[in-house]
């Protein structure tokens, strides 16, 4: 039985449709068997029949139809961000990994680009790549003691309010002890993957995807002292909907769940038991990846130090110490050890030169008028 496939496109787009039509040739040309949803299959075939792509070569196999998700080995994604994040939510509960191709914009959750395909898909094909977990939340939300929904997100978790002309008003705990109180456009409580995602919009800090943590993220929060929050992933992060302003909200998980949250309805985050798996072609340090997304300007790296330049180091200071030695054997004194300056002896006070000040007689202070030199002025009464 040849390995399963699934290809997963965003059909909207016309790129993505083509970039689906050459995966799966090129799968079944391999000796794969490509695996397409039901709706992605109607997809290509209107845009075959529109003549806008290529019809397909071979017939794949439909999902839930010839094959269940257990029968999968691989996920491809041909999209962005929002392609893997509709896809982890299909294929999370078989824990299949996904290998996504960008073909959006930044596509932090990429492992190629859209050049890339091929060399991809003969990965695919090859079985070289590497699959690694990422870290996800689980969300509940209940109202009073009653718990009314429950879900799960790969970026985040926001609570946001649900008119644009008000402030939504909430109270912020981290393991059942408040934080905070504030109004706010919303709250963002995000994994390491989506430190990157709409926390990183908010104002908070890159976390590499490795570290296990969650971050609390406010969103133009109105209060003097609001700062993102960095938890240990065995904390419980909770955002509660307050009703002084008479203001409900709105929770959104990875921005494709929804869930409304009337006044009084709280919000609580902890660490997923089930992470998404996602398949890697290439270790890549995460910082690469970050300066590549994001354009970052590097001007300056010369690189890490290497044993070269550690011995030409070793024997230039080495020279120096030799010309220091020669010149005064007492110059060489090493390290410097500076001690506060509380601790330092307090240098000898020497009161300043002070000159005698003339002293003027209470008579003449009164007379108001003197010459140069201190004398009564003409016309003064001395007796």
């Amino acid at each position: 039985m040849p390995r399963r496939i699934l290809v997963l496109a965003h059909t909207g787009r016309e790129d993505a449709i083509r970039a689906a039509v050459h995966t799966c040739a090129k799968l079944h040309d391999a000796g794969l068997m490509p695996v397409l949803l039901q709706g992605d299959v109607s997809a290509i075939q209107e845009a075959a029949r529109g003549g806008v792509v290529p019809s397909l070569e071979s017939v794949p196999e439909t999902l839930d139809v010839d094959c269940a998700l257990a029968d999968i080995s691989l996920g491809v994604v041909l999209g962005g961000d929002g392609s893997v994040l509709r896809a982890a939510e299909l294929v999370r509960e078989g824990e299949v990994p996904l290998l996504a191709v960008n073909l959006g914009h930044v596509g932090f959750l990429a492992e190629s680009e859209r050049t890339d395909l091929s060399r991809t898909v003969q990965a695919v094909v090859d079985q070289d790549y590497s699959v690694e977990e990422r870290m996800a939340i689980d969300v509940q939300v209940f109202c009073g003691e009653e718990l009314v929904a429950h879900t799960w997100a790969l970026n985040e978790a926001s609570v946001e309010k649900s008119n644009r002309e008000r402030m939504l008003e909430v109270v912020t705990a981290v393991d059942g002890r408040p934080i905070s109180t504030y109004g706010c456009d919303g709250v963002v409580m995000a994994s390491p993957t989506g430190s990157t995602a709409y926390a990183f919009s908010a104002g908070g800090p890159v976390v590499w995807p490795e570290v296990q943590a969650m971050l609390m993220v406010p969103i133009s929060a109105h209060a003097l002292f609001v700062r993102p929050l960095v938890v240990s992933p065995d904390s419980v992060l909770t955002v509660e909907v307050l009703p002084r302003t008479n203001e409900p909200g709105v929770l959104w998980c990875d921005g494709r769940r929804t869930v409304e949250l009337p006044l009084g309805s709280r919000v609580e985050v902890t660490r997923s038991p089930q992470p998404v798996r996602i398949a890697r072609l290439s270790r890549t340090p995460f910082s690469e990846r970050l300066v590549r997304k994001f354009n970052l300007p590097t001007k300056g790296w010369r690189g890490p130090i290497t044993d070269q330049d550690r011995a030409e180091a070793a024997d230039r200071e080495n020279r120096y110490a030799t010309r220091r030695t020669d010149a005064d054997p007492s110059s060489s004194s090493g390290v410097a050890v500076v001690e506060p300056h509380h601790l330092a002896p307090r240098p000898r006070v020497v009161p300043p030169a002070t000159a005698a000040l003339p002293i003027m007689s209470g008579e003449s202070g009164e007379s108001g008028e003197s010459g140069e030199s201190g004398q009564p002025g003409e016309g003064t009464d001395r007796t």
